[in-house]
């Protein structure tokens, strides 16, 4: 069995019970008790779980990660869904982009194209784009949320009401077939809703570490994304509900 689906049915089982011991989550994958101590090492690394004594708990659904502790969390499997998510995107198009790591991953293949509009509350997601002459680049109003970069409140949904653009790319904590779209922060939820609204397609990118994890608000209903990127690592039963659910499902390969 390789790492990547061993971590998430060991997951998988924290998030059913709430924890799990070291010793019961290797008898149910099949490995050592050492090869389950380092995956439970890496995945309490990642923020998905809280490392204790005998094994972990499950990470509380209403935390907020730090922008700087997203960073090396799935990187290589975020460049891979920012690579495939580009290949939605036409010259010309008028695009609106959310905060959020993976996000950073799509706009860093999109210097390329002529003619792209990239409305943004991402610092980061905006200067990518100081290099390229060819991308018109319009930031939301709005008070800096410094947990994510980003700009939120009144003035970003107030910008976001009258535009009508034909994509909109957003990342969020957590994507469940039965749930949607999730983050722990009301604030930032109520600005991805608008940022949703004004999308003609909603394309959701989110690595594996989100997929069958509900947070406290939702942002954007199953039923209301037309696409979903993601990558191979991410739970089978998850992604058949998604295409049940009439949602486009692209498997980026790391």
């Amino acid at each position: 069995m390789i790492a990547a689906h061993r971590r998430n049915l060991i997951l998988e089982m924290i998030r059913a019970d709430g924890a799990v011991s070291i010793s019961a989550a290797a008898e149910r994958v099949a490995a050592s008790v050492v090869t389950v101590r380092r995956d439970l090492d890496q995945l309490a690394a990642e923020g998905l779980v809280t490392r204790t004594h005998g094994g972990a708990v499950a990470s509380g659904s209403s935390r907020e990660q730090p922008y700087l502790e997203k960073l090396g969390q799935a990187a290589r499997e975020k460049a891979a869904i920012g690579r495939l998510a580009a290949e939605l995107v036409k010259d010309g198009d008028t695009l609106v982009i959310g905060p959020g790591t993976t996000t950073e991953a799509l706009a860093e293949n999109l210097g390329g194209f002529s003619g792209l509009t990239v409305v943004t509350n991402s610092l980061p997601v905006a200067e990518l784009f100081v290099a390229s002459p060819d991308v018109e680049v319009i930031m939301t109003g709005g008070s800096l949320r410094g947990s994510i970069r980003a700009l939120t409140g009144d003035p970003t949904i107030a910008m976001l009401g009258g535009l009508h653009a034909d994509k909109t790319f957003l990342s969020g904590n957590g994507l469940a077939a039965d749930f949607g779209l999730s983050t722990p922060a009301l604030a930032v939820a109520d600005s991805d809703r608008a940022m949703a609204r004004a999308g003609y397609q909603v394309i959701v990118l989110a690595d594996h570490t989100k997929l069958g994890v509900r947070t406290a608000v939702r942002t954007v209903p199953t039923a209301e994304m037309t696409h979903v990127v993601t990558d191979a690592a991410s739970p089978a039963h998850e992604l058949e509900a998604l295409r049940e659910a009439g949602v486009d499902v692209h498997v980026a390969r790391a």
